[in-house]
């Protein structure tokens, strides 16, 4: 019989841990909050050191009459909800109604749903942290103060239904504001002029951009001003007077913290937030795998730190060692460092096992469940490889009046990291695109095979999507 509790919040995950237990352990789930501020009244005594009312919220009260009952002969309760504000402050209520002394060592947390991480976290439980409990409740009690002080004007002056919110406030100034850059927004004319070029003699074709005359820049506002420059240009003969060649290295990016998840899984699948979430979270808590049973397979997945475990690199360097060669290894572990306001309470979004690639599980999971495994799979792969690396060359091509124009070219001569992986932006710089010049060397002439004007309008700033609004509200510390 089992002498031993543990209660986690869903039951997902209460059967991933349960196979890695044995039988002295019971396992059950609280299937999320079981206490929480009433829905009818603000719930918080403003008048009295800000005193929350709490209450069971509704439809929790058999599963606390299960709870109690699994408890009593127990000789031990583990509270093993999520390590983060949320999972605490459940922890904490669980233990008011199961009469569990919050200075007793019944807390155990884990960054990751292995036998490994679990029977760790048995051998150090802990206190629940105060700290982390009045955190969450904070949160909670802005939430509402906010919510409840500011819908019943927004139903009076805008519409019956809507909401308030602490984030969600913010976020709606953020989009307006956008919005009215947007609409203030006065475009403006420019052109820009780039030629297409023959190496005299040869059938090497390249394109160079029009730069501007005696080494300073000219900026081509009207179509009048462009044709003049044309005009004077077909009758130029033209010289490359400068041929610089080099090399450039790319680095990969971290692994990912929530917000770079949500973001890239947005840009490259189409996911939205809510969605990314929510299979992030069956990732974690643990899936059917076939012949291994529930198995989680990523950490925790609320976290705005960018490291990881001594174990997970060493993990990595094998795995790339062995799949892709010593030469795919940077010259040391690297090491990502966090933002300054970074809590760093949990490493890095990584898979949990390493010897769980995406195509050995394909089978067991959903098609939108695999996608996201192989992108949390591969960018954390990629951000332990080697550099990507490149020759540059830049010539300048003159003309007899002392006209410019410059052309760039870049080649991969490895791909290190980028062999499986590459960081989505929103805005992709140019010089990262791959364009090859032909062989060209100072003093070789070029003809000009076409001059070709673009007039082209500055643009506003763009609106929102959903990736780029999670970014905006990170990097303002909102969230």
């Amino acid at each position: 019989m089992a002498k031993n509790l543990v209660i986690v919040e869903s039951a997902s995950k209460a059967a991933t841990i349960k196979k890695y237990l044995g039988k002295n352990y019971k396992v059950v789930a609280s299937v999320g909050h079981v206490r929480d501020l009433p829905k009818s009244q603000m719930g918080i005594d403003l008048e009295n050191d800000y005193q929350p009312k709490y209450i069971t919220i509704r439809g929790k009260g058999e599963i606390i009459a299960k709870l109690k009952k699994e408890a009593k002969g127990m000789d031990k309760i583990y509270l093993a909800t999520d390590p983060d504000r949320e999972g605490e402050a459940i922890a904490w209520h669980l233990a008011y109604i199961l009469n569990i002394d919050p200075d007793e060592k019944a807390r155990i947390t884990f960054n990751e749903i292995t036998k490994s991480a679990i029977e760790n976290s048995l051998k150090k439980p802990r206190s629940i942290d105060l700290d982390l409990v009045n955190a969450q409740q904070t949160r909670r009690f802005i939430d509402r103060i906010v919510g409840y002080s500011i819908s019943p004007i927004l139903w009076k002056k805008v519409k019956k239904g809507l909401s308030a919110g602490r984030v969600q406030s913010v976020a709606v100034r953020m989009i307006c504001d956008r919005e009215k850059e947007i609409n203030d927004f006065v475009q403006e004319e420019y052109w820009t002029l780039d030629m297409k070029g023959r190496v005299a003699g040869t059938d090497s074709v390249f394109e160079a951009a029009f730069y501007g005359r005696d080494n300073e820049k000219i900026e081509l506002s009207t179509g009048e001003q462009t044709d003049k420059i044309i005009e004077q240009l077909k009758k130029s003969e033209f010289t490359i007077t400068s041929v610089k060649k080099g090399t450039r290295s790319r680095s990969p990016a971290a692994p990912f913290t929530t917000s770079t998840l949500q973001q890239d899984a947005a840009r490259k699948l189409s996911f939205s937030t809510k969605k990314t979430m929510m299979l992030a979270q069956q990732l974690y808590e643990g899936v059917e795998i076939k012949g291994l049973g529930s198995t989680g397979l990523i950490t925790y997945i609320r976290t705005d730190s960018r490291r990881i475990s001594t174990e997970a690199a060493e993990a990595a360097k094998q795995y790339i060692a062995k799949e892709y060669g010593e030469k795919y290894l940077p010259d040391s572990p690297r090491v990502y460092k966090n933002k300054s306001s970074a809590q760093d309470a949990h490493e890095a979004i990584r898979p949990a096992h390493l010897d769980l690639p995406p195509e050995t599980v394909k089978d067991s999971l959903s098609r939108d469940q695999y996608r996201l495994y192989k992108l949390i799979w591969d960018r954390f792969i990629a951000s332990q490889m080697a550099n990507a690396e490149y020759d540059t060359i830049r010539a300048e091509i003159t003309d007899s009046q002392g006209y410019v124009f410059k052309a760039g070219g870049l080649k991969t001569v490895f791909k290190g990291f980028m062999k499986i992986y590459t960081e989505s932006r929103d805005e992709e710089d140019e010089e990262e695109k791959e364009s090859e010049l032909p062989q060209l060397n100072e003093g070789y002439k070029v003809e000009i095979v076409e001059l070709i004007p673009k007039q082209n309008l500055t643009q506003p700033p763009p609106r929102y999507n959903e990736a780029s609004l999670v970014k905006a509200l990170e990097e303002k510390g909102i969230g």
